[in-house]
């Protein structure tokens, strides 16, 4: 989230003004861990907000360590693994994963590598179709991530072929997506898959992790009864 999008900040001012963000219309969370994962050029003091009102309502939540998301997909992948399982061991509870953006597609390609340890994916705003169908602007900065990579890694963001299979098979673990009809950053309609049941809000892009809708519907998707083993 940009700090200086006038409109996100329009949509934390009506967080804090919100019932919900004092737990108010969600259940209240019985301990289960969950993870927060940031989007594209992001990290987690994006998440802050959610992270501090998912542990004032009941929940074990976790940031991801993630300082900047701009590494290729795999390095990514790897570091979120190390933290589930850690998560996991330390719970004896699947993890559930909450991704923005980019960090909902990470989300659904480490759930599809480990479902055992992974609860559930909640995707905000997370172009889960089609990764590619961006805004224009958009494009110019994954394709100067594409070139650091290239040069400090010698992966580009668009050769992760197994990311990408990965990505496009059905989920293995239960899949939502939030999004928004207004989104300034990814074509809202790569967020819908038919076999991913989607959510609409209102709002934009970078406000949906501070989206008070987005919040009334992450709070029932996590109180969900958990899968069975």
């Amino acid at each position: 989230m940009r700090l200086w999008d006038p409109l996100a900040i329009r949509e934390f001012s009506a967080l804090v003004r919100d019932p919900v963000f004092r737990g108010r219309g969600v259940p209240r969370g019985d301990g289960r861990p969950v993870l927060l994962v940031p989007g594209f050029l992001a990290g987690d003091w994006t998440m802050r907000v959610m992270h501090s009102w998912l542990g004032r309502i009941g929940y074990t939540s976790r940031l991801s360590g993630i300082v900047f998301n701009v590494q290729h997909s795999e390095r990514l992948i790897a570091g979120l693994r190390r933290k589930v399982v850690e998560i996991e061991k330390e719970t004896g509870s699947r993890v559930s994963l909450v991704g923005h953006s980019r960090g909902g597609l990470l989300a659904k390609v480490l759930a599809q590598r480990r479902p055992q340890i992974v609860e559930q994916v909640i995707g905000l705003g997370s172009p889960l179709a089609d990764w590619t169908d961006l805004a224009a602007l958009t494009h110019h900065a994954v394709g100067f991530v594409r070139t650091a990579n290239e040069l400090a890694y010698g992966r580009r963001l668009n050769a992760e072929g197994r990311f990408t299979y990965d990505l496009k098979l059905a989920p293995l673990v239960p899949t939502t997506s939030i999004y928004t009809r207004t989104d300034d950053v990814v074509n809202f309609r790569s967020c819908l898959r038919p076999d991913i049941p989607a959510m609409p809000v209102w709002g934009t892009h970078n406000g949906l992790v501070v989206n008070p809708e987005v919040f009334r519907l992450v709070g029932r998707l996590l109180a969900r009864p958990q899968r069975s083993a």
